[in-house]
């Protein structure tokens, strides 16, 4: 992966740092634009409409910059590759944000995005037993510290609906399991060409599961409001779109540990915009668990860059698999 050298010029290395303020922003962002969304808009549908739509965006716009330097073979996946995408985009998109999406009708986006902290603990459970891949004993005490800090947030009492934490947990799950298999499924060399397909993918699957569930048919979008829909279109492109780009253009210039810090500060910033914006009350087992959850993940990050060092200083900052919002 190649990376803003440390004598780069100062413009460049502003930019880089820019684009992932943008990714603590912004993704932090989407958990409560979901749950504005979700006054008036089905929550399957939702999901499906901001996926296809930017999906279909970042794809045209990955094939016509391929098609200008003349790359066109590389940006043209074939059906192996658009079938490893669908399986990730089905756990990521349409389980894992779609679960999210269907649970925020009724629970507060600070205590949603808290739950989602938790992915990089099943992900590095799920490599663990599909890869094999050693955790340490640091890494296990940041799992345990983080499994317990989950369990003060799922406490059923006075933590809102238990049927809707469950299926936020569900989706975090989904989305460790899906982040831990792209690795091992046929993939197109453009990481955000991969992830246009995986939208495309998922959002198509979401249609069906809206479907199943009577959204479409229930669905007039004459009721949308002016609210709702200035969430979906924040959903689809500052949400989506950019977020993902400027995602990209970091990890190419920065350390990923340091990328990587977005999996805890993006949930500090949805429960800071859930209470600005949405006037959500942040209790006390609330700020305690979700603090002990963030905490757990900084350990476990840290701990996978350290391990990844040792074993491979060329590659110290590959150890991380991309997670979306």
């Amino acid at each position: 992966m190649t990376q803003t050298p440390a004598n780069a010029p100062t413009g460049r290395r502003a930019g880089t740092w820019a684009a992932l303020l943008v990714v603590w922003v912004f993704w932090g962002g989407t958990y409560v634009a979901i749950r504005i969304a979700d006054y008036q808009i089905p929550p399957l549908l939702l999901a499906a409409v901001r996926y296809l739509i930017a999906g279909a965006v970042l794809y045209a716009a990955v094939w016509l910059a391929g098609r200008r330097r003349r790359r066109r073979p590389r940006h043209s996946p074939g059906p192996r590759q658009w079938a490893g995408m669908a399986v990730v985009g089905t756990m990521l998109m349409a389980f894992g944000n779609g679960g999210v999406c269907y649970a925020e009708r009724t629970l507060p986006a600070g205590l949603a995005a808290l739950l989602m902290a938790s992915v990089p603990l099943w992900m590095a459970l799920a490599d663990r037993v599909i890869n094999k891949r050693r955790i340490g004993a640091l890494g296990w005490a940041a799992l345990v510290v983080g499994l317990a800090g989950i369990g003060v947030l799922a406490r059923p009492s006075g933590h809102g609906d238990a049927i809707a934490i469950a299926i936020v947990l569900a989706a975090s799950v989904s989305w460790a399991l899906g982040s831990v298999l792209s690795g091992r499924l046929p993939a197109p060399g453009n990481p955000l060409l991969g992830s246009a397909m995986e939208m495309l993918t998922g959002g198509a699957v979401l249609v069906g599961l809206a479907a199943a569930d009577g959204e479409l048919t229930h669905f007039d979008p004459g009721q949308v409001g002016t609210s709702s829909l200035l969430a979906l279109l924040y959903l689809i492109g500052p949400g989506s779109v950019l977020t993902l780009t400027c995602y990209v253009i970091a990890l190419r210039g920065l350390p990923t540990a340091q990328v990587s810090t977005y999996a805890y500060v993006n949930p500090v910033v949805a429960v800071s915009l859930g209470a600005l914006l949405l006037g959500e009350r942040l209790t006390l087992p609330v700020a305690a668990g979700g603090g002990i959850v963030v905490v757990a993940v900084a350990l476990l990050l840290g701990n996978r860059a350290s391990a990844a060092a040792a074993e491979n200083p060329v590659k110290a900052d590959d150890y991380d698999t991309m997670l979306t919002s």
